[in-house]
């Protein structure tokens, strides 16, 4: 079965929504095929480093929101081994990191290059906005550093990625994370386990009986 993920790096629902899809699928006896879709919660530039806890601040409400929500969210990583650190992160336009993410899927790295990311933004600080500090998390999964600075340095993807954002948007993915299963099937947000591997075992049985 292939499943989709239309994810962005530095939606950490996303992140716990792909170890929760882990844990569902250790418990499923079925094949798989995992892809990363692009998808972009906000395509506006950054300009400068802004900590992550100030841009949640000025969207949702103030600073005690902001920390509500990041220690709710804290909370529910930690349920499933994620170490998350809201105070540490940066805020960041995340469209060079995706075009290092299908750079990496052509090596056949895409997988931990994205865990890689998510725990560089979410977990070390990290400004994945700049491309130096994305040749290093390439560099830190056994990737090219150099090579993968070249590319970001270069055109190269830009068009492909560009294309891949407006047909997410164009088949009305407006959240994220979204599993979509055998190419039909669309489950929305960071699903418990349990569910998500209802949801892999019913798309089975039906495109296994035609239903």
């Amino acid at each position: 079965m292939e499943i989709d993920i239309y994810a962005d790096v530095v939606c950490p629902w996303c992140w716990i929504g792909r170890r929760r899809l882990e844990q569902a699928l250790a418990s499923y006896d079925g094949k798989v095929s995992v892809r990363h879709r692009p998808f972009q919660l906000d395509p506006s530039p950054v300009t400068e480093p802004v900590p992550l806890l100030d841009a949640l601040a000025a969207k949702f409400g103030g600073p005690e929101r902001a920390q509500q929500m990041a220690a709710q969210v804290t909370e529910v990583g930690a349920s499933v081994g994620l170490d998350l650190h809201f105070e540490r992160a940066i805020a960041a336009n995340t469209f060079d990191a995706h075009r290092l993410i299908n750079w990496a899927g052509e090596r056949g790295r895409d997988g931990e290059t994205i865990n890689a990311l998510h725990r560089a933004h979410f977990s070390d600080g990290v400004d994945i906005g700049f491309r130096d500090a994305l040749a290093a998390v390439a560099a830190g999964v056994g990737l090219d550093g150099d090579e993968a600075r070249r590319f970001l340095d270069s055109d190269e993807g830009v068009a492909e990625l560009t294309a891949e954002l407006t047909a997410a948007r164009q088949l009305g993915v407006t959240s994220v994370p979204t599993f979509v299963l055998a190419g039909k099937y669309a489950v929305s947000g960071a699903q418990e386990p349990a569910t998500l591997l209802a949801a892999l075992v019913e798309v089975d049985r039906r495109e296994s009986t035609g239903d």
